[in-house]
């Protein structure tokens, strides 16, 4: 399974990305994130149905102590991308 996603709130520089790459590692999941220009986080997470949405809850909590999420969008398809890693852009 594939998600992307786009997430809203107080979510940039306050270690969002690094708190993602971290939960992707312990939920064995792939893909990347990036800060965009318009404040929100951008996500592509793949790896099997269940960890993909139990990943998705977790995202919904903020990740990290200083973070707010305001709006998560995701789109999600059956098709990979076959990423090898989770990383940060």
């Amino acid at each position: 399974m594939l998600a992307h996603v786009i997430v809203s709130g107080r979510v940039q520089g306050v270690g969002f990305r690094f708190s993602a790459q971290q939960l992707a590692a312990q939920y064995d999941l792939t893909g990347w994130v990036q800060n965009k220009s318009d404040g929100t986080v951008e996500l592509e997470i793949e790896g099997e149905h269940n960890k993909v949405h139990t990943f998705l809850n977790d995202l919904n909590k903020g990740l990290s102590p200083a973070a707010k999420v305001d709006d998560v969008k995701v789109d999600t398809q059956q098709d990979e991308k076959g990423y090898s890693s989770f990383f940060i852009k």
